[in-house]
């Protein structure tokens, strides 16, 4: 039998074997409220407005969806779910997620915690991979007027000078010591000096291996052409095109603005046309696997299996470094595990940070997932799936 033919979603056993009873018993009710929007819309504001009274509601949090969410407070706090991660021979890419800062210490704060998560990934293959926002290290404001094109004063100039070193310092530390670093993307608006910044530490970090990687967010229409051009200047210069695909994560936002300011959605018209888009993409990073290191970030099944096979047909190992297919901690288990019982290489994101400052990252998955159709009734039903077997076994 092939070894792709392996392949089962529906293995819960596999999916869940990191998980207690009480894990379980946690996911199945953190789903369940989750599934209803009416809750997950007003559970923002209600504690925002808690958390400035000062009410106890920080542990209450930490016990529920961030505990399922997120790896800890600290990268130290997170050693227990690498750990459990790596049990399953699932990687760990740790994700500082602090967002909405706008003064240059915490600019520089924020530098400094992602060259940590570059250094606990020395000598580990647990932590395949690292990632930062560039909004974690550059004011919003200041990529908005350059996406603009809008001329910057000279204390501006200045301010961009540093936020470029920034990004810089933090990509020659993971070129130094040879630990792969995912550039995320963002919103359209200041995606295109992001664009810029990525595309330059490529050219001067990727001629041996590909250490950085910009993401291409597919339910735009116009990113299969973006990566297909970015891989001709890739090539051009001699170096290894970086890529981290995903379908996207602003398109409420990214429709709203264009209609507000009457420009063209630059979302796709349609799931359909996003998920041709992101197979095709696959596709092409598969016929250019020499020169393309790519990762899959996606919950999709039919998009999972879909990579399996281009890469059993084109006859690309499970292992190839090229390739890494990536899910978020806490969503996905029957992808994660399933692909990495048969060896293909796969690696979690971990989010952590202090419990108020990742909320804007916890309520933006919540509300993500209501957006998904049909996804949280199949986080569920896998759940209940995986109780019932164990259930049979005891009896």
């Amino acid at each position: 039998m092939n070894i792709t033919d392996q392949l089962s979603f529906e293995n819960t056993e596999i999916a869940f074997r990191h998980s207690s009873d009480a894990d379980l018993k946690r996911a199945y009710w953190l789903f369940r409220v989750i599934n209803v929007n009416f809750l997950v819309k007003i559970g923002p504001p209600i504690t925002n407005f808690a958390m400035k009274l000062g009410l106890p509601v920080n542990g209450l949090i930490k016990a529920t969806i961030f505990k399922h969410f997120c790896g800890g407070e600290t990268i130290r706090e997170c050693e227990g779910t690498i750990r459990s991660l790596h049990e399953g021979n699932v990687g760990t890419i740790l994700d500082f997620s602090i967002e909405g800062q706008d003064d240059e210490q915490a600019f520089n704060s924020t530098r400094d915690e992602i060259i940590r998560t570059i250094k606990r990934a020395v000598k580990d293959s647990s932590i395949p991979l690292t990632v930062f926002k560039v909004t974690g290290t550059i004011r919003h404001a200041l990529l908005e007027k350059l996406d603009a094109g809008t001329a910057l004063s000279a204390a501006e100039q200045e301010e961009w000078q540093k936020a470029q070193d920034r990004v810089l310092s933090i990509c020659e530390k993971a070129y130094s010591v040879g630990i792969p670093v995912m550039i995320d993307a963002e919103e359209t608006w200041i995606q295109k000096t992001i664009d810029a910044l990525a595309m330059d530490m490529m050219l001067r970090f990727n001629k041996e291996k590909a250490i950085v990687y910009n993401t291409y967010q597919l339910y735009r229409h116009d990113k299969l052409q973006s990566l297909k051009d970015d891989h001709l200047k890739a090539q051009k210069n001699g170096c290894i095109l970086g890529a981290k695909l995903v379908r996207g994560a602003y398109m409420e936002k990214e429709r709203e603005r264009a209609a507000e300011k009457g420009y063209p959605s630059p979302i796709q018209p349609d799931k359909q046309s996003t998920d041709g888009d992101y197979n095709a993409t696959l596709e092409y990073c598969t016929d250019h696997i020499g020169e393309i290191a790519f990762v899959a970030g996606t919950h999709n099944e039919e998009s999972c299996r879909v990579l399996a096979d281009m890469l059993n047909k084109k006859g690309i190992g499970h292992n190839h470094p090229h390739v890494y297919f990536s899910q978020l901690l806490g969503m996905s288990d029957n992808l994660s595990f399933n692909l990495a019982n048969v060896r293909y290489n796969v690696a979690k994101y971990v989010p952590y940070g202090p419990i108020k400052a990742v909320l804007p990252y916890l309520f933006r998955r919540a509300q993500e997932n209501t957006a998904i159709a049909g996804q949280m009734s199949r986080e569920l039903g896998l759940i209940v799936k995986e109780v019932n077997r164990r259930k049979r076994l005891v009896k």
